[in-house]
């Protein structure tokens, strides 16, 4: 039986590359649907065609005369998909009919579509880190046993090394990280980096806000807090250590002391293959490992004074509440700037040490949100603080 797959954030990294996998085994999969901001309305006809879509969604209304045209000009039969534009239109197709929700929208925009697909009872293949780190146990309570897939090469690392062993023998969880483009540098080195090298990622090829994540080690923060809230282990049990092969995704260790670890080719196509056929493997996904070369695996701890960014994640995991989302939408507001040149790349951590110390310092509880609207507030205060932050920088 073929699964039918909803795509929010098609046009994105992950987004073309799900396509490609999807396109590689359509006797297991059917994208149906297609989400996108609407800045690439090219992308999107292309996408749409392709695949022979029902519905998609952008999020900029503006474009949606020019996108129908440009539909009837290339569909060769019937009508022309159902389009659904502004921006909750992620979040209305991910009540589409579909058995997969795989939601690779950026940043905190995912929140309300992670949601919405998990209430409408589908199977969530979640590669938008953002929506969980914010939303939290809000989001897992929704989830039902085996709705909420990762698709972070990390997460699905973990999930395929956890078969190994009961979750009673787990001592503890080992995340992976590049190291980034900045990898051995102090921090005094770090002062005067730029945009442009913070986007240069040795490894992987990815958007602005993730590879600049990457080079200040928020995004294997981030991952802390999402490995914490999908396998529910405590944050002294999960630990980050630098491999910059990028082979080796992520490891479990076992009470025994003996250490699993999944390792492949630097390529997302595997871990997205795993979360739409979840959990059955899908041939042929990537290349397999060559054995018959010569090769070095390297491990290294994490220099914590030039990059804290992931004891800051702990701290903001830790506390629990909206801290997380204050954490992440913070974050994204002093990336934008960095890339505007409006702040120094150590400003970006900096900047939210300090606010993530303000939302602490101002009686927030670490209760559990109940409210999507809750978790927005919350984002809207930490942007609003970073923003002050950058002009008084």
């Amino acid at each position: 039986m073929t699964a039918r797959v909803t795509l929010l954030g098609s046009t994105g990294s992950i987004g073309t590359q799900t396509l490609e996998v999807v396109a590689g085994a359509r006797d297991r999969f059917k994208v149906v649907a297609i989400a996108a901001t609407g800045r690439d309305v090219d992308a999107v006809v292309t996408q749409a065609v392709a695949h022979r879509v029902e519905a998609i969604a952008v999020s900029r209304s503006e474009v949606r005369q020019e996108l129908a045209e440009r539909l009837r000009a290339v569909w060769s039969a019937g009508p022309i998909p159902e389009i659904v534009t502004g921006a909750d239109a992620p979040a209305l197709l991910a009540d589409f009919d579909a058995d997969i929700v795989l939601n690779a929208l950026a940043g905190d925009q995912g929140l309300r579509a992670t949601v919405a697909a998990l209430d409408a009872g589908r199977r969530v293949a979640l590669a938008n880190k953002e929506s969980l780190v914010a939303g939290g146990q809000f989001v897992t309570s929704r989830a039902k046993p085996g709705q909420l897939v990762p698709v972070d090469s990390e997460h699905s690392a973990i999930a395929q090394c956890l078969r190994a062993g009961a979750r009673g023998e787990v001592r503890r969880l080992v995340l992976t990280a590049s190291g980034g483009p900045f990898r051995g540098r102090s921090r005094e080195d770090l002062a005067d980096v730029t945009a442009a090298e913070a986007a240069a990622h040795p490894t992987w090829s990815m958007g602005p806000l993730i590879t600049t994540n990457s080079a200040t080690l928020i995004n294997k923060g981030l991952e802390l807090i999402e490995a914490h809230l999908l396998f529910e282990v405590p944050y002294h049990e999960i630990e980050v250590v630098v491999h910059p092969q990028s082979v080796v995704h992520s490891m479990v260790e076992f009470c025994d002391g003996s250490t699993i670890a999944q390792a492949s080719i630097p390529q997302m196509h595997l871990a997205i293959s795993l979360a739409l056929g979840w959990p059955d493997r899908v041939a042929n996904a990537c290349p397999p490992l060559d054995w018959s070369k010569a090769t070095e695996w390297t491990f290294e701890p994490v220099d914590d004074i030039a990059f804290p960014a992931i004891t800051l994640a702990r701290v903001a995991g830790q506390a629990g509440g909206c801290a997380p989302a204050v954490f992440n939408a913070a974050n994204e507001e002093l990336v934008e700037a960095f890339h505007r040149g409006h702040l120094g790349f150590l400003g970006i951590v900096d900047g939210l040490e300090r606010l993530l110390d303000r939302w602490l310092s101002n009686e927030h509880t670490g209760d559990i949100p109940g409210t999507v609207e809750e978790i927005e507030t919350a984002q809207r205060w930490a942007r609003s603080a970073a923003r002050e932050f950058v002009k008084g920088s």
